[in-house]
Order: C-alpha cells, then sequence, then structure tokens
C-alpha cells in the first residue's frame, strides 16, 4: 500500500465522487478508479459504494478514511517541523474556515496578512462550524476558526470576536413595532434557520430550549444573504449576529434587540499538544494583534 493511494482514497470521500476527485486533483478519471480498486484490492474488500451520482463510503471505508486522515496529518506535520527548522520565512497554513466567518471577517485580514508576509500560503476551506472543529481535531487543518462553546481540554482557544446576536422580521410583522424581544414570544413563529452543520443551529436550539420550546424550522440556509432576503419577503424571521445585520440594507427588514442578549464568539482553535508551524503562529499572532 502507498500512501499516494490513501491520498486519493480522501479526495474521493471528501468529493463523494470519482469524477469530481479527479476533476479536483486533474488525474485522469480511469486511472483514480484504477488507484481506488488496487487499494480494496489490497484490503481485501468495497471501500466504495459506486452510483451514476455519488461515491459513499461503506463502513470499512469509513474506518479507512479515518485511518488515513490520521497519516496524512501526521506526514504534513512532518513536513511542516522540517520547514520549519531549514525556512523560517516561507510555509503554508491549512485554515477552515465555516462560510458566515470567511465571508464577514476574512478577506481584510487575508489580504493585509498576504502583504505582510508575502511567502506564507493561505489554504483556505469553507465548512460547517461543526466540520471545522472536527477537521481541525484530525489534522486536516492546521488551525481553524469556529463559534464558541469549544472543548478547551481539546483545543488551544484564541477568541477574536464578540457581538450579540439580533432578530430580524418583515417590517410589517407583529414584532416590528418593538426594540427589545423576548426569545420567549418567538415560540409560535417559523424562522429561516442555519443548515445543522452549522454551530449557530444548536446554539440557538439550545436557547429555544431553555425558553421553553423547539423553535418551527421552515427554511434552512448556509447563505446569510439570502436568509435575510428571506425575511424581507416575509417568509419567516431569523437571529443573526450583529455583522450580518450591519450588512442587511433592505428596508423591508426590522432589526431589534433581545431582551437577554445571546452572545456571538469566535476563536481560532489549534489542536491541543499538536505542533502548529511558525506560519500559523503568526498568522494567529497577528489576527490578535489586529482584531476583526
Amino acid at each position: 500500500m502507498e500512501f499516494r493511494q490513501l491520498q486519493l482514497f480522501i479526495e474521493v470521500a471528501k468529493h463523494k465522487s470519482i469524477t469530481k476527485a479527479a476533476e479536483h486533483i486533474h488525474l485522469s478519471q480511469p486511472a483514480l478508479s484504477k488507484s481506488i480498486r488496487a487499494l480494496e484490492e489490497e484490503l481485501g474488500m468495497t471501500l466504495i459504494i459506486r452510483s451514476n451520482k455519488t461515491s459513499d463510503l461503506t463502513d470499512a471505508g469509513k474506518i479507512v478514511l479515518d485511518y488515513a486522515q490520521k497519516m496524512a496529518g501526521i506526514i504534513t506535520e512532518m513536513k511542516t517541523t522540517l520547514n520549519d527548522i531549514t525556512n523560517l520565512t516561507r510555509g503554508q497554513i491549512n485554515i477552515g474556515l465555516p462560510p458566515f466567518i470567511g465571508s464577514l471577517f476574512f478577506p481584510r485580514v487575508i489580504a493585509k496578512f498576504h502583504h505582510t508576509y508575502p511567502n506564507i500560503k493561505l489554504n483556505i476551506t469553507e465548512y460547517g462550524g461543526a466540520r471545522v472543529v472536527k477537521s481541525v481535531e484530525e489534522g486536516e487543518f492546521e488551525l481553524g476558526v469556529a463559534v464558541l462553546p469549544i472543548d478547551e481540554q481539546e483545543f488551544d482557544v484564541y477568541p477574536i470576536v464578540e457581538e450579540e446576536m439580533k432578530l430580524l422580521v418583515y417590517k410589517d410583522h407583529r414584532l416590528a413595532h418593538k426594540e427589545v424581544v423576548d426569545i420567549k414570544e418567538l415560540k409560535d413563529e417559523e424562522f429561516i434557520f442555519y443548515h445543522e452543520e452549522f454551530a449557530l443551529n444548536q446554539i440557538m436550539r439550545n436557547h429555544f430550549i431553555a425558553a421553553g420550546f423547539e423553535p418551527i424550522i421552515l427554511f434552512m440556509s448556509s447563505q446569510w444573504d439570502l436568509m435575510t432576503e428571506m425575511v424581507a419577503a416575509n417568509l419567516g424571521i431569523t437571529i443573526l449576529p450583529q455583522s450580518i445585520c450591519n450588512r442587511a440594507f433592505n428596508t423591508d427588514i426590522k432589526i431589534i434587540d433581545l431582551e437577554q442578549p445571546i452572545l456571538w464568539r469566535l476563536a481560532v482553535l489549534t489542536k491541543k499538544e499538536r505542533y502548529i508551524s511558525n506560519a500559523a503562529r503568526t498568522f494567529i499572532e497577528f489576527i490578535l494583534k489586529d482584531p476583526l
């Protein structure tokens, strides 16, 4: 078994398609299929369920993926450590960002960082917050950005943003005349909610449950601009961070404070006891010196 085979298998698992994986890594589909089949023959079991549209993992495939990702993380860490020893002015960082966070804060930060450290390459992947945390834990990303709380027994956490969540309603909604709303008043409302892979999904659910009800979810989305436009179309209400509300310019939306403020707190996280490259440490220090 060659590590290259495991790398290719990781790509197929990530894209859930041999065709899409082949396009992404610029390899012919027959060559990629041949590599996966050879891996399956060596292990003596099927790793991928092949269909016309997707390539889902078997139970054995999920086990192989777990070990392959751990091996990839170890090799990446080895290369990073060696690079730090030989060349302190260069490097690359694999960063995981939730889409909400990436579009709000990081274009400006990344631009300033690149101008300051042009020889450090940033490889950015957008995942939901829960997946970012898992991917940092597994070594896919050297660092990630996610919504607190995060298990500080497992991760080193560097807070970077703290702001309030706000209620967004249609201009003629029954609550639109109010300046402050108690979360309990939202019990019978229909919500435009965050996709399940977003940390905000569970965080807000917990607040609603603490207030005595489960939210009625009409739509789920991973795009804040779509969520605000749905509110403007009177399709439901939503709760979003202040930074997003600042970009909601539609006059059909009324933004209201919550009586018991709910904080949206962001942090950079790294896995405890894992080697962190000079490039990644430099990036963390850069963000902490110049808050978002």
